[in-house]
This record gives C-alpha cells, structure tokens and sequence, in this order.
C-alpha cells in the first residue's frame, strides 16, 4: 500500500499465490502484471487477478488463458516471453521461433499480444546483458511489420533492478524493479545465509 500511496501504477508478481494475497489487500488501485512462470494449473486464478501476463512462451499455455477468458468475457494483452540466452533450462520462445508462435496465438480471439518479454541469461556486470536486450529490441521492430489480428508490438519489457538502465538504453517501455522497491525477496536472504 505504501508503494501505492507514493505512485505506483503497475505491480508485477511472480507468483499467483502471493499476487493472490496483495490483491485482497490492495484491489484494483493498480494494473496487475503476472511476471513469472505461469503453469497451466494457476492459470484460472491468473486470468481473474491479472491485467496482462508477461510470460507466455508456448501455445499450450496461450491455448489456455484463451480457454480461461473466454469463460469469463476477458481479453487479455499477453507479452511473449524471449528466451535471448538460448538457455535450454530457461523459460521463453527462442528468438527464431517467435514470428511462428506469434503467427498462431495471433488466431485466439481472448488475447492481444502487446509486445515481447524477455530475462536475459545471468551476468556477472550489467553491461553484459546489453547484447541480449539489444537482439530482443531487433526482433520487437521486425515483428512489428507482421500483419496480423490482435497483434501489437506496443511493450517491451526487459532489465530488473541491475540491468534497468541498460535495457532503457536498449529499447525497454517496462522494466521489473522489484528489489530496487521492495528489497530482495525474504527467501533468497535466506538461501544465502
């Protein structure tokens, strides 16, 4: 409440769960970005809380926040998440396969895809992550000359507390500044102690 009180307009979350928890207490007051791994499991709850997912790397999960909003009367503006880093363990579409996923999710009628998404591998220096963000802008410009329904390259979300300033030189409309607001999550300090 007191990131809302100061101007806060977007709140990304990583987990339905606790999006779940901050929406009982804080409502409609902001946009609700879901920002982490969506499992076809929690989709149901995501599309009752969220605005708009940031992470949809495969049709079946566009094929089932489709199914879910369409049993609710919901569009949803989804952004495609970019696996850049070409990391096989990672979530996200790699940048070569996005135009096909984009071309097909582009027929469900509850979604608009709104932009791209993209981590970027770990580094070490936030420099380091520049010429991740930089092929994920590429891409965003090349998919904007695509004709299709419901699809428009408006957002680009890239950079966290540490590589923000890199991503907005790169291009980046939206960035996740988590720990730079609200400190490291409790359990990361605690995995580390």
């Amino acid at each position: 409440m007191e990131a809302v009180a100061a101007g806060i307009k977007i709140i990304g979350e990583n987990y339905v769960q606790e999006a779940e928890n901050a929406y009982q207490v804080i409502g409609n007051k902001v946009e609700w970005h879901f920002i982490g791994h969506l499992q076809n499991n929690k989709v149901k709850k995501a599309v009752a809380i969220f605005d708009m997912i940031e992470t949809v790397d495969s049709l079946e999960i566009a094929l089932e926040i489709d199914k879910r909003c369409a049993q609710t009367g919901k569009k949803m503006p989804i952004l495609i998440e970019i696996n850049t880093g070409r990391e096989a363990q990672k979530s996200g579409v790699f940048p070569e396969k996005a135009d096909s996923l984009i071309s097909i999710v582009s027929h469900l009628l509850n979604i608009q895809i709104s932009g791209l998404m993209t981590m970027g591998p770990p580094v070490s220096r936030p420099e380091e992550s520049r010429p991740y963000f930089h092929e994920t802008k590429k891409l965003f410009e090349s998919l904007k000359q695509l004709v299709l329904p419901r699809v428009e390259m408006k957002y680009l979300s890239m950079g966290m507390t540490d590589s923000y300033k890199i991503a907005l030189e790169e291009g980046a409309n939206i960035i996740r500044l988590g720990n730079k607001i609200f400190g490291e999550r409790a359990r990361n300090r605690l995995e580390r102690e």
